[in-house]
């Protein structure tokens, strides 16, 4: 029983270090591959590479199994297939003209005991044909409503559509339709109201597909609008005082351009003598019989629109109104100002010179009286004290 224990313990280790060798030497090998997207007509790379190899053989079978090279002998008959590059750690194998038949799962296998397996999808992308764009109509008036359709025809996998308008993204409605082998068409429904700020925009269609960039079609908006309707004043610039005359300008634009402008008056007949000529009104002499409203209404296929203008008349004289500056008049108030500035400098210069020369003149009094030069000067510091001296000495 020993001897048979000895023997099974044995064998039982003989297999366990076998094993243990197999799963060193598969672990140390390695085999990796990658997927591979390609679009339809182009080229794909299939990359067969091993870590680590021990001289075994590395082959590449396509999706039905069939054997495309065997390491750098191709038994398969297809000329697309080609080698790029053969070592004992790489297989690399270029396919061309890829088409939709070539889409499927390739086998990277490497010949261990047992074999080793890598896999390799490759999709193929099929690109959408240009984008057709449709509107429900080419010219909508403001306010309406209108449907604008973006397809994208013929793709793989499905297109995904965008709308903008200038730079303002929008939402549409898409449906998809499956083709044959999983080919896809996308329609896309823009429905918008405009206004006649939307006049001449761009609403752009983008399709974004992995196998195309910047993939887009644009239409630009026609759309109609209702006249704009503003009056100027040509004549007069302020107030319109009796017996001036005023001259107004009806601006109107529209789309399509307003074909007729008319003038009225607001519950009230217009003057006699008032001239309309085109989209000018032109009253003379006014008076303050013509105060009211004056009207200018514009119109095209779309609807019409109008401004208002109020007359009314001041007094000829009347204040208010900003006045022209009469540069003579400040020139005449500014010299009076000057010669009168004038005028006092030379009166205070007088008035001092007089008082200065009477000063002068105490001073020399004081001198007449005086012996010497010392006594003039104490006469005419104290002139009054030496009088009243005298006054005492005659007493």
């Amino acid at each position: 029983m020993a001897i048979s224990g000895l023997g099974s313990h044995s064998i039982s280790l003989f297999f366990c270090v076998i094993l243990a060798t197999f799963l060193h030497k598969a672990q140390g090998q390695n085999l990796v591959t990658n997927n591979v997207s390609v679009v339809e007509g182009e080229m794909a790379i299939i990359s067969c590479r091993v870590k680590n190899n021990d001289d075994s053989v590395i082959q590449l079978l396509n999706p039905n199994r069939q054997t495309i090279y065997f390491r750098d002998v191709r038994p398969l008959k297809d000329s697309r297939f080609q080698l790029v590059n053969f070592s004992d750690n790489e297989l690399l194998v270029s396919l061309s003209n890829v088409s939709l038949s070539d889409e499927g799962r390739y086998v990277c296998q490497l010949y261990t005991d047992p074999p080793q397996e890598a896999y390799a999808d490759i999709t193929v992308l099929v690109p959408p044909g240009n984008p057709i764009l449709e509107s429900r109509e080419e010219i909508v008036s403001e306010g309406n409503e209108t449907e604008i359709t973006c397809t994208a025809m013929g793709s793989k996998p499905a297109s995904t559509i965008k709308w903008m308008k200038g730079d303002q993204p929008l939402q549409g409605e898409a449906t998809v339709e499956e083709l044959y082998d999983r080919m896809f068409t996308v329609t896309s429904r823009l429905r918008l109201t405009v206004s006649k700020e939307d006049d001449g925009v761009a609403v752009i269609c983008i399709i974004d597909h992995p196998a195309v960039k910047d993939f887009q079609a644009q239409k630009y908006l026609e759309v109609q609008y209702k006249p704009e309707v503003k009056i100027v004043v040509e004549f007069p610039e302020g107030l319109t005082r009796e017996g001036e005359n005023l001259e107004l300008t009806c601006n109107a634009k529209g789309k399509p351009q307003p074909h007729q402008i008319n003038w009225l008056r607001v519950d009230d007949d217009f003057p006699s003598h008032a001239v309309i000529t085109g989209s000018d009104l032109f009253i003379e002499n006014l008076n303050k019989s013509y105060n009211g409203t004056y009207r200018c209404v514009a119109s095209n296929l779309v609807g019409e629109a109008y401004d208002d203008y109020i007359l009314y008349v001041y007094d000829s004289r009347a204040d208010g109104a900003p006045q022209k500056i009469d540069h003579a008049v400040i020139g005449g108030v500014v010299a009076v100002v000057v010669f009168a500035m004038l005028c006092l400098l030379i009166v205070l210069g007088r008035y001092f010179a007089r008082h200065k020369g009477t000063y002068f003149t105490h001073e020399a009094k004081g001198a007449d009286d005086a012996a010497d030069a010392d006594t003039a000067i104490i006469n005419a510091e104290g002139g009054h004290n030496n009088s009243d001296d005298k006054k005492e000495y005659y007493i």
